[in-house]
This record gives C-alpha cells, sequence and structure tokens, in this order.
C-alpha cells in the first residue's frame, strides 16, 4: 500500500517546516512585507484623494518595488536568479496578490462598508501568505 497524496504532502510540509532555513527567511520576509506594509498604507493614506481603488494600485507598485528589492538582496539573497526573470515572476505573484487584495477592499469597503485604511491594513494582512508562498517556491526558488 502506498502514501496517499496527502501524506506526502504532510511530509513535504512538515520536512519544510523543520528546517531553520525556512523560519529565518520567514523571518526576513515579514520584516520585508512590514516595510512594505508601512510603505503601502502611508502612500495609500496620502493618496486617498484619488479613491481608494486607484490609491491601492499605486500604493500597491510602490511596496511591491521596495518588497522585491529587499527580498531579492536580504531574504532571499542565496537564491539570486537572473533578475529580469525573478523580476517578472514576483510581478506576477505581486499581481495576483493585488487582485486578492482588490477582492477583498470590495467585500470590506462595498459590502461590509467599513473604513478605507482599516480595509486596506486587512486586506494586506490576507495576501500575505499568497506573496511568501509564491515568492519562496516560484519567483526566488531555489535551481538544484
Amino acid at each position: 500500500m502506498g502514501f496517499s497524496r496527502a501524506t506526502v504532502s504532510r511530509t513535504r510540509a512538515g520536512r519544510a517546516l523543520s528546517r531553520s532555513h525556512n523560519w529565518v527567511q520567514l523571518a526576513k520576509f515579514s520584516a520585508v512585507g512590514a516595510s512594505g506594509y508601512v510603505i503601502n498604507l502611508v502612500v495609500y493614506t496620502l493618496l486617498l484623494g484619488l479613491g481608494a481603488h486607484t490609491a491601492a494600485l499605486i500604493s500597491f507598485v510602490i511596496s511591491a518595488a521596495n518588497n522585491y528589492w529587499w527580498n531579492r538582496h536580504w531574504t532571499f539573497a542565496d537564491q539570486k536568479g537572473h533578475f529580469g526573470q525573478q523580476g517578472a515572476r514576483f510581478l506576477v505573484v505581486s499581481v495576483t496578490a493585488l487582485v486578492v487584495n482588490q477582492l477583498w477592499l470590495l467585500v470590506f469597503l462595498d459590502w461590509f462598508g467599513w473604513g478605507k485604511v482599516v480595509s486596506q491594513a486587512i486586506a494586506i494582512i490576507l495576501v500575505t501568505p499568497l506573496n511568501f508562498v509564491g515568492n519562496k517556491l516560484w519567483s526566488f526558488r531555489s535551481r538544484r
């Protein structure tokens, strides 16, 4: 009797969780994310006169550029590949996260009627796991 797919996934996840290097990367990614989070919210707040969704788009671009630079040169420094290729992959992951962020804003602002800054703050937190997994496993993955 072979292993089920779920058993293999748990085993892979268990191995990944037991590696201290992954925890260090997560801590660095979180620190970079925190700086991007602050940049995003500050720019978003300053640009709210343009509308919530436009402000979110512009603040996303600025914070994503910050996060790419720091993740490439610090978080995943030992996984440097081609600048353009990693940048393109990072952009795909980031745009995916932006789409999810915009959906959360739609829910929080338009359906729930929450405040603009609170809605953006929560939306950013909710897309962070997607960002980390996408960047670790695809944008900055090691070639072995």
